[in-house]
């Protein structure tokens, strides 16, 4: 069996308390994103991926079944594979039968996750050693010493990249640029820009498991911060915002509320509403200029039949 070995280069957590106070003192409240992912938010998106409006996941996971012999000879002897976010092995299974690497290091800032995570594809692929490494991910990483003379492609998939605002997407680019050094490669997936008719169920379906998602971040923050958000009072609500590319999503209040989180009162007055996450869409042009910004220029670019989705071979 190759080997394993667990790097934690411990990175600092925020206080929470005071992020989310910040984000709800503001004109525009703001809640991050980052607060669905309890185990119930993480079980509810499970179930969002597999709803009939939301395509982003099996169209990614198509393109990689359509274009599987193209992407073997571009991917042919990169060594080390990174992946940013350790989710769902589904798309990394599908990357690593592709790409046979020597490697595969998983970044994630959440360390239990990313161990259960990278021990479990260890077991599935005993070629393949793995390197797990806790850390923030947006920041520039410290590569395990065992790969540094390797060939590296990083991974980016399901879109991700689309939560970050624009000038930050640039900068979390120009780090994954320096992390696999010039030559090395980037392959992620872009959601790409379309009609509001197919986007906005993508992220407010019939059966209203993403409302069930949304709200879920207020059930979290009462739980982790003993806040006493009334979950009930809140809708959900996703709109397509066609001039700046993005959806966007946000519980709004039925009723004027007041929440009291770490000892002050927060009032949130009736219709009000609470942005909880940006999700930009790039036609691929737009995403192209965006990369070169960072230092990369595009390889390749894999879409599917509709041109809804793409995955760019991105070289630095």
């Amino acid at each position: 069996m190759a080997e394993y070995a667990f790097f934690d280069h411990h990175p600092p957590q925020t206080d929470i308390l005071d992020e989310v106070l910040d984000g709800l003192r503001g004109e525009q409240k703001t809640l991050s994103p980052k607060f669905f992912y309890d185990e119930d938010g993480s079980r509810l998106f499970e179930a969002i991926t597999r709803l009939p409006e939301y395509y982003l996941t099996r169209t990614e996971l198509s393109i990689f079944d359509a274009h599987d012999a193209d992407m073997r000879v571009r991917l042919d002897h990169r060594e080390c594979i990174i992946e940013y976010g350790s989710g769902s092995n589904l798309k990394i299974r599908r990357l690593l039968e592709i790409a046979q690497p020597r490697a595969y290091v998983p970044v994630d800032i959440s360390k239990e996750h990313l161990a259960e995570n990278a021990r479990e594809l260890h077991e599935a692929y005993p070629q393949i050693s793995v390197y797990p490494v806790c850390a923030d991910f947006t920041q520039p990483i410290p590569l395990p010493p065992q790969v540094r003379g390797m060939e590296k492609t990083a991974f980016f998939p399901g879109s991700s990249i689309g939560n970050f605002e624009p000038p930050a997407a640039v900068e979390f680019l120009r780090n994954v640029a320096q992390t696999v050094g010039p030559g090395g490669q980037l392959l992620i997936g872009v959601d790409c820009a379309k009609s509001a008719d197919v986007l906005e169920p993508a992220y407010d379906d019939a059966a209203g498991v993403t409302a069930e998602f949304n709200r879920n971040m207020l059930v979290h923050l009462n739980e982790r911060l003993k806040a006493d958000f009334d979950v009930d009072a809140y809708t959900h609500q996703a709109v397509y915002n066609v001039e700046a590319a993005r959806i966007e999503m946000y519980l709004v209040a039925r009723s004027e509320q007041r929440v009291r989180i770490g000892g002050e009162v927060i009032r949130i007055a009736a219709g009000e509403r609470i942005h909880t996450e940006h999700s930009y869409k790039y036609a691929p042009d737009a995403f192209v200029a965006l990369a070169e910004q960072a230092g990369f220029s595009c390889a390749d670019v894999w879409q599917d039949e509709r041109s809804w989705f793409a995955i760019y071979l991105l070289e630095a």
